[in-house]
Order: structure tokens, then C-alpha cells, then sequence
């Protein structure tokens, strides 16, 4: 085993993969203990929070650890390091404090504009010491994947995830009352674990000094300023169906797409452990200026992904009832065909992912920007027309449309920027196949007999 985590791929597939994996395997527990412990109302209302704080995280990790890894993964010069993630850090918790601000003045308006009442406001103000957490976490992380270290992420993760399940557990098996006020507060808490581990694994990179630089704070915002906004539009785009849901029908039926979207992860675990392994390559690719090892990094990444995600997808399709029922009990028996649908977003989603992380990576992140403004332009007008059609399904409907057509402008897209050949992404899938099948004989071949 020690030989093999000394590949960087192995190594890193391996951490980023079982990190993702934690996160969706405990993230269908939670959801499985959750459905039978909340109602129906308060899993819409838990879904709305997990959306606007998942949406404010995920974009500033867009906009700090790509400019993060990029910069320090291409200098050696500690000295140089240590100015990068000390502006990279100072932006970090800037934003943060600007976001709490927010919470602060607009939480309960907020609550209002979603007819939630004053609960969802609540609950986002008794999470802001977990966004405080979070700077910790997201900057000692970006830290790590610098230095093409992915341990400390995993096992910062695993500790967040084992806690918040070990909570809900302890409540439903002792049969604890629950509030969502009380979720959101040992959310908090388990960042602030996780980040504690993540502190205690990262020592070895940290040079204990901080000496922000305006050079640098201004090179971050330059580089990572399209990324922060294509992440905000990026990370709307795929919420939007929920965000539509809530405001327009009713926030109680956020849940029954909550949970679809939470079965349809299974198919993005892949996708985005490829993507935090791909970024650190593809811009030391691009920094030697290879672009065919650039365009075979993609293809062959999409590949790999489209072997695990196309079976894995059309298995869901095929039984959603089955995964529905399992997840989350009979009352959510409407989530089924949403799922179905959201299936079938989820196998072109690879290449849409990939694709733009990999131009974020070649320095593109104006086009970027630019594409997902246009795709999330696209999606709002689709996805209104289609719950105006469609009523409650509208919004799934709009959102496979919109998946549908954001495809093949990336495609056009990766084809320009690449030389992107849709014919080697399927040859380099068959050798996919190929090769599992000869691993599969061979141990098969190894194995003692009886």
C-alpha cells in the first residue's frame, strides 16, 4: 500500500475520492435519520439553509483555493508562499465578515422573502461562529492541496461528518427533541473539529508568520475575481431549482428536491475528487505550455468519470422509487421522478465541471464567468417558464433542459479553447472498460480456488 500512495494520482485520488465519498455516504445517513426525525416543512426549511450557506462557501472556495494552489503549487520561494496564503487568508476572512454582516441586517428579511418565518433567519445566525470555523478550514485545506498534500483534507472532513452524525443519531435513537436552531449550532461545531484536525496535520506547512502583501492580495482578486463570479453563478445555477422551488411553490416542497439532489450526488463524487486532483496538473501543463498534455488530461479525465457515472446514473433511472424509499421513507415517494431527471443531468455534468475547471486553470476564468452568466440567464427563463407549465416538476424539467443545452455550448466551447474530440473521450472510455476488465481477470485469475 506504501507503494502505491507514493503516486501522486493514487495518492491524491485516493484522499480527494474517500473524502467525497464521507461526505455523500454520511450525507445519505443524516438524510435517512433526518427525513424520519424532522417534517417535511422543517426538511424544506433545513434544505434552504444548507443552499444559501453551501452556495456562500463554495463560491469563496472558488475564488481563494484555486488562486491559492495555483500561485504556491508554481513558486518554491517560501518566503513568496507565506506572502500568498497570508493575503489569501486576509480575503478569506474579509469576505466572511462581510457575509456575517449580511446575516445580521438581511437573515430575517430573508426568512420572509422564502415565507419561512424567523426560523431560517435563526438558523443563519446561530451558524456564524461555523463561518468563522470555516476560514480555518477552507485556508488550512488550500494549504495542504498546495503543497499536493490531500490527507489533512480528508480527515478534517471525516471528523465534521462523524460528529454531525453521531448528534442527529444520538437525537433520533433517544427519541431528543430537535430544533433547527440546534442543527445549525452543531454545524458549527463540527467545523470547528474538523478544522482543529485539519490545524494539527498542516503544521508542517505552515510558517507561522503572517505578512499580507497588496502585490498579492491584488494578483488573487486578479486571477480569482471572474472565478469568485462565475462561482457565485455557477454555484445559483446548480441551486436553482430548490431556490425557485421555495420561492415560488412552497418551501415544505424544497425537501422533496433536496432529497433528489442528495441521491444525485453520488453520481458527482467522482467528478469533483477529479477535480481538485486535475487543477494542480493542468496549471503546471499550462505553465510549460504543453497544451496537448492539457487536452489529454481532459479527455481523459471526462472519460474516466463517464465510465463510473453512466451506469451508476442509468441504474438510478432505471429503480428511483427503490432509492427514494431507502433514503428517505415513504412520505418523499414525490422525489422519484426528480430524480430521474436529475439522473440524467448527471451524466453530461462531468464535462461541464471539468471543463471549467480546467480553463480556471489555463487562466480563463473570464470565459468562464462569462459562460456560466449566460447558462444561469438561460436557466432562470427556462426554469420559470417550466414551473409556470409544469407546476411542482417545473423546475426539474427546466433544469435537464438547461443541462442539455449548457453541454453543448461547452462543447463547442473546449473544442475551440483544446481542440476538445469527442471521439478520443470514447475511445479513452472503452480503454477504461478495458482496463478494469483485465484488473477484474486478473485478480479473479489470482485468487485461490476452493
Amino acid at each position: 500500500m506504501k507503494k502505491y500512495l507514493s503516486s501522486y494520482w493514487f495518492r491524491s485520488a485516493f484522499y480527494t475520492f474517500f473524502q467525497r465519498f464521507s461526505l455523500t455516504f454520511f450525507g445519505f445517513i443524516n438524510l435517512v435519520l433526518l427525513t424520519r426525525k424532522l417534517t417535511v416543512d422543517q426538511m424544506g426549511m433545513w434544505a434552504l439553509f444548507l443552499t444559501i450557506t453551501g452556495i456562500f462557501e463554495l463560491t469563496k472556495s472558488a475564488l481563494l483555493k484555486n488562486a491559492h494552489i495555483k500561485y504556491v503549487s508554481s513558486i518554491d520561494d517560501p518566503e513568496v508562499q507565506a506572502e500568498i496564503a497570508s493575503s489569501s487568508f486576509l480575503i478569506n476572512a474579509a469576505i466572511t465578515l462581510f457575509f456575517i454582516i449580511l446575516i445580521l441586517l438581511f437573515s430575517n428579511w430573508l426568512g420572509r422573502w422564502f415565507h419561512t418565518g424567523t426560523e431560517l433567519g435563526a438558523m443563519l445566525q446561530w451558524f456564524i461562529p461555523g463561518l468563522i470555523f470555516m476560514v480555518f478550514f477552507a485556508h488550512l485545506e488550500a494549504v495542504q492541496q498546495s503543497n499536493l498534500d490531500f490527507r489533512g483534507g480528508f480527515a478534517g472532513s471525516l471528523v465534521r461528518q462523524v460528529f454531525f452524525f453521531l448528534v442527529i443519531a444520538l437525537y433520533k435513537f433517544l427519541n431528543w427533541p430537535l430544533t433547527l436552531v440546534q442543527l445549525s449550532i452543531y454545524q458549527s461545531v463540527s467545523i470547528g473539529l474538523g478544522a482543529i484536525i485539519l490545524f494539527l496535520d498542516s503544521r508542517k506547512y505552515l510558517l507561522f508568520r503572517f505578512n499580507a502583501s497588496l502585490k498579492w492580495i491584488k494578483q488573487i482578486f486578479h486571477f480569482g475575481g471572474y472565478i469568485f463570479g462565475s462561482g457565485i453563478v455557477a454555484n445559483i445555477s446548480q441551486n436553482l431549482d430548490q431556490l425557485m422551488i421555495g420561492k415560488y411553490i412552497r418551501p415544505k416542497f424544497v425537501a422533496y428536491y433536496n432529497v433528489a439532489s442528495r441521491i444525485n450526488l453520488l453520481v458527482d463524487i467522482p467528478s469533483y475528487a477529479a477535480s481538485e486532483i486535475l487543477f494542480p496538473k493542468a496549471s503546471r501543463a499550462f505553465a510549460e505550455d504543453d497544451r496537448g498534455k492539457i487536452k489529454f488530461f481532459y479527455e481523459r479525465m471526462v472519460a474516466i468519470l463517464l465510465a463510473f457515472t453512466v451506469p451508476t446514473a442509468l441504474f438510478i433511472i432505471a429503480l428511483p422509487k427503490l432509492f427514494t424509499y431507502f433514503i428517505a421513507g415513504p412520505a418523499y415517494g414525490l422525489a422519484a421522478p426528480i430524480l430521474q431527471m436529475y439522473m440524467i443531468t448527471g451524466i453530461f455534468r462531468p464535462a461541464q465541471n471539468q471543463a471549467a475547471n480546467l480553463l480556471n486553470s489555463m487562466g480563463k476564468s473570464r470565459l468562464v464567468f462569462w459562460t456560466n452568466t449566460c447558462t444561469l440567464a438561460m436557466a432562470l427563463i427556462i426554469n420559470y417558464i417550466c414551473l409556470r407549465q409544469f407546476g411542482f416538476y417545473g423546475a426539474a424539467i427546466g433544469t435537464v433542459i438547461a443541462t442539455l443545452l449548457g453541454f453543448i455550448a461547452w462543447y463547442f466551447i473546449m473544442r475551440r479553447q483544446i481542440g476538445l474530440e469527442l471521439h478520443s473521450v470514447w475511445n479513452h472510455t472503452i480503454d477504461t472498460y478495458r482496463s478494469l476488465y483485465r484488473r477484474i481477470h486478473g485478480f479473479v485469475r489470482k485468487s485461490p480456488t476452493t
